[in-house]
This record gives structure tokens, C-alpha cells and sequence, in this order.
């Protein structure tokens, strides 16, 4: 998440959200300590958003639109915050995180595939995984 967040972070805050380099390096420093500190609760969101695509469908489309969703419903708020602590503004922040919401939201998809298969890798216990 660290990795994923500081290049996709940065590129929609410089190119697209209008923030000079000084903030985004702020932003993206900042987000480093968040984002390892919200990976486990971002993973147990993302399984139940998982289970609950599941129970509609058990498409490989649906788990697509559940990692789409559960990204940016999760992301978003933090992300906001963290951009409100290093002092840009509320035009900023709306762009910032309207943008990162599209693209994270297809990002989200790639993301949840690479998160599979890092826990597969790791053999961590318990984890939702649809197929």
C-alpha cells in the first residue's frame, strides 16, 4: 500500500490537483506511517466488502466493482485528512481526492489483485479470498 499510494498519490497531486512538489513530498511522507498503520484494517474492510459483492454475484466482475468500492470508501477520507494536515486547500483537496477516486477506483482493482497475491505468497491465515 506504502508503494502504491506514493506513486499514484503524487502524480494525481502535482499533475493534477495543481500542488506544488514541497506538498505533495509532504503528503506523500506523511501518508507513509498512515498507510502502514491502516493496511490491516483496509484488508479486513476490503474482505467484507468482498463477502457482501459475493452474496450478489459471484462473478469475477463483481469482486472487480467490491475492490473498486472498498478502495476509494476507505481511501478517500483518509486521504482528505491527510492532504488537510499539510495545508492544501479545500479546491485542492476536492481534486485531489475526486481525482485519485477515479483513478485509485480502477487502480483498486489491480491493487486488490496484487494484495491476493501477496498474502498468498505469505500464506497468511484467514484471509477472504474470492476467485
Amino acid at each position: 500500500m506504502v508503494i502504491f499510494s506514493f506513486i499514484t498519490g503524487m502524480l494525481i497531486e502535482v499533475f493534477i490537483s495543481g500542488m506544488t512538489l514541497e506538498q505533495s513530498l509532504a503528503s506523500r511522507t506523511l501518508s507513509i506511517p498512515i498507510n502502514i498503520a491502516i493496511a490491516w484494517p483496509y484488508g479486513v474492510f476490503r474482505d467484507a466488502m468482498l463477502r457482501a459483492g459475493r452474496r450478489m454475484s459471484e462473478s469475477g466482475w463483481m469482486k472487480s466493482i467490491a475492490d473498486m468500492c472498498a478502495y476509494v470508501l476507505f481511501q478517500s477520507p483518509v486521504y482528505a485528512g491527510i492532504l488537510f494536515v499539510v495545508g492544501a486547500d479545500t479546491d485542492q483537496i476536492i481534486t485531489a481526492v475526486a481525482s485519485n477516486a477515479v483513478v485509485s477506483g480502477a487502480l483498486g482493482v489491480v491493487y486488490g489483485h496484487f494484495l491476493d497475491a501477496c498474502r498468498r505468497m505469505f500464506k497468511v491465515p484467514g484471509y477472504y479470498q474470492a476467485h
